[in-house]
């Protein structure tokens, strides 16, 4: 199979969009299929996976690369001539990708990860909500399928009308991240930093950005015997740092590798914030390392983390049950020894390997409708068309 795969954010640029390209990429690898990647020039590596990196223009918003529409995307995709054609997180960049693969009778796979309207319904701006809204429709509306990553999100994109719809998660390092972990000399030595009075270890991992909501561990103040681990970096540290001030927090930088592995391997009880996540990785890579997960009741979480069996659910409204969800874990390391025996159990079927052959079957699945549709085996005129612009003044 040939994959051209289209990003709206690449390496170096580190999130989750990033790590899921790249696994992608690697599965792509190991199967022995051809793809090429195409990305926001950010000085991203020539190649990865083997596989050649295409950079087209972009322009920076808040230090993060905005990939921008260019012929160069046509020309790239007409000279390499995939099979499909993999939409990561469209926006600007991954819309334009879609409309010049349907110009050349390529299907496209549109992965929703990004949760745009959330973030301006969150900043009180509801006619950008609507806009942000029209855009998403705009953009999926070309593509042959679009993969959703939770129950969540696939209710607010059929609430939305977006069609033709599928369920697709993510996987995670069954060998890396593991309940083995905490017995690692890294481990051992930094949680021995972290807590050197073996208090409870209460940990974070990702984005320090504003829709992570960080600030809400304040409402952990007072608790006793806690010391606060923050694995990650990003433009809300100024805010975080102000909001947790003279609480027990650890700043631990963004971390990767066996060095993040080692960073789950010092937690006792992770704990995931915002409340606009379409899925939830960290919490997964969590279970995976055999920690129970607290986390609130929306969005991708929603999926991954079963009340009273793996972790707690609070309400975003509620602060106070994130506390007290804290306060019953530090209490009873039982409790936190069989939750986190209970979310490794939930992850073991999602090894990327098991995750990676559900995307092919979605790409095949992609390529046959095109194939089926009415009037040629190649195109679908109604979507080969270019769409209007949802910007434009009057369009729909």
């Amino acid at each position: 199979m040939r994959v051209a795969v289209i990003s709206e954010s690449f390496l170096p640029t580190v999130n989750g969009v990033t790590g899921s390209v790249c696994k992608v990429l690697e599965h792509l690898r190991e199967r022995g299929d051809e793809a090429i990647v195409i990305a926001p020039a950010a000085g991203a590596p020539t190649e990865y996976a083997g596989f050649p990196v295409h950079e087209v223009p972009a322009l920076a918003y808040r230090q993060f690369p905005v990939g921008l529409p260019s012929p160069l995307v046509q020309r790239i995709l007409s000279d390499f001539q995939p099979d499909v054609l993999h939409a990561a997180s469209p926006f600007l960049l991954g819309a334009h990708g879609i409309w010049a693969a349907n110009r050349l009778g390529v299907p496209s796979v549109a992965v929703f990860q990004t949760d745009v309207p959330g973030y301006a319904r969150r900043n009180g701006m509801k006619a950008a909500v609507k806009l942000a809204w029209r855009i998403v429709r705009w953009v999926h509306e070309g593509a042959e399928l679009t993969l959703v990553p939770s129950s969540a999100s696939q209710a607010d994109l059929e609430r939305a009308g977006i069609q033709r719809l599928a369920r697709w998660g993510r996987g995670v390092d069954l060998d890396r991240y593991h309940p083995r972990g905490r017995e690692t000399d890294a481990a051992r030595a930094l949680r021995a930093r972290l807590a050197p009075d073996g208090e409870l270890v209460v940990g974070y991992v990702g984005r320090v950005a504003p829709e992570k909501q960080l600030e809400r561990l304040a409402k952990l103040r007072g608790v006793k015997g806690i010391r606060i681990a923050i694995v990650g970096d990003g433009p809300a540290m100024p805010s975080v740092q102000h909001a947790l001030r003279g609480l027990p927090v650890s700043y631990l930088g963004m971390l990767r590798g066996e060095e993040l592995a080692a960073a789950y391997g010092a937690m006792d009880v992770f704990v995931h914030t915002g409340d606009e996540e379409t899925f939830g990785q960290t919490i997964q890579e969590a279970h995976a390392a055999g920690l129970p997960v607290v986390a609130p009741r929306a969005g991708g979480p929603i999926d991954l983390v079963h009340p009273a069996v793996d972790g707690f659910l609070f309400e975003p409204g509620d602060l106070g049950q994130l506390r007290d969800a804290v306060q019953v874990l530090a209490r009873q390391p039982e409790l936190r020894a069989r939750m986190g025996e209970a979310g490794r159990r939930a992850v073991l079927g999602r090894s990327w390997q098991a995750i990676g052959e559900e995307l092919i079957a979605h790409y095949e699945t992609a390529m046959r409708s095109r194939a089926l549709s009415p009037g040629s085996p190649m195109a679908r005129p109604a979507r080969a068309a270019p769409r209007a612009n949802p910007l434009a003044a009057g369009s729909a």
